[in-house]
């Protein structure tokens, strides 16, 4: 019988053997430079002008729109469980409450600051984040107010946002996150919030590197935004543009943004190492979007991953690529995952 052949070799010739630094699924959380914890997690929610309301959102699954009168019930056993930050996205349901330049963005009375007066209440510990923009309020759907024609009117716009800004940090949000990707708009809410004297206990956290693209759909279902006429190619950032990314993180973090956004997350790793490289001294948060949350939930329907296990990888990957924090829909299952 034949006996087979085995080579000696030098043990100063096996130094390139790496499973001995990985083969205990302990020493496989060593190897990750940052792990995952609750406090990374920032939830989204979408707060209505219906008081009552609670509302399943059908293209995100496990995701309710809900009105203030339910959002406390909802959230306390969140809290309980680690949930540290929420952002929060008004949802005006009467069609009525549109016009052309979102007056009922900051309305006193409106979704938002009565969102963040509840919740403040209830819970004095959480971080409120608010996302600042006019295109679920405006009539015509833009982040904007525009001329005439179509186009960004881009004095007025930012005007108008950094207006909506400070009355929501008067209110008590912590955060604001402009996510319209108007041009000027760090730099007029940073002025905007120093005068209001505000600037000093509000962090400015910048969607800097937000693309149009196609993963959206699942939000502007829940949000009732979608443009009802044009798109938003003018001033989101096209797929393609990494340079396009690159000029407008320096350029939000010079103008004197807190922190930095990349949206999408999963397609755009590239961007949100750009962002860890170029704003090195701010903290960089990736949204993962309503989409790229469906198609997660939708793979896992399909028995083409497993659902706990793709957002791992999916998150995990955010890490990786730079970002400190995480914007998410999967937020409440992590509190889970995170506990066992």
């Amino acid at each position: 019988m034949h006996t087979a052949d085995f080579v000696e070799i030098q043990p100063t010739e096996i130094s390139s053997v790496l499973a001995g630094g990985y083969n205990h699924p302990l020493l496989r959380e060593w190897q990750s430079e940052r792990q995952l914890t609750k406090n990374m997690f920032i939830f989204p929610l979408f707060i209505s002008d219906n008081a009552e309301d609670e509302e399943p959102i059908d293209s995100l699954p496990n995701i309710k729109r809900f009105g203030v009168n339910k959002i406390v019930e909802y959230l306390r056993p969140l809290v309980a469980k680690g949930l540290r930050s929420v952002i929060l996205f008004g949802v005006p349901l009467d069609p009525r409450a549109k016009d052309p330049v979102g007056t009922a963005a900051d309305d006193p009375q409106g979704p938002v600051i009565q969102g963040i007066k509840v919740l403040r209440e209830a819970f004095p510990e959480l971080y409120i984040v608010c996302d600042v923009c006019l295109c679920e309020y405006t009539s015509h759907g833009h982040c904007g107010v525009l001329y005439d024609d179509g186009t960004i009117n881009r004095e007025r716009s930012v005007s108008r946002i950094a207006a909506v800004a400070v009355n929501y940090a008067r209110a008590g949000a912590n955060c604001v996150a402009p996510s319209d990707m108007i041009d000027g708009r760090i730099r007029d809410i940073k002025h905007a919030l120093i005068s209001a004297g505000l600037a000093h206990k509000t962090f400015v956290m910048s969607y800097s590197a937000k693309f149009s693209g196609n993963l959206y759909g699942p939000f502007r279902d829940a949000a009732h935004s979608s443009p009802s006429q044009g798109d938003r190619k003018c001033y989101q950032l096209p797929p393609a543009g990494r340079g396009l990314a690159r000029r407008a993180l320096v350029r939000d973090m010079e103008e004197g943004a807190d922190g930095i956004i990349v949206k999408p997350s999963t397609f755009y790793l590239d961007i949100m190492r750009d962002a860890a490289e170029l704003c090195h001294d701010l903290p960089i948060c990736a949204y993962h979007v309503s989409g790229e949350y469906a198609m997660l939930h939708a793979a896992a329907e399909k028995g083409v991953c497993d659902l706990k296990t793709i957002a791992f990888e999916a998150h995990q990957g955010f890490l990786r690529a730079g970002a400190r924090i995480i914007i998410s829909y999967f937020t409440p299952e992590f509190l889970d995952w995170l506990s066992q």
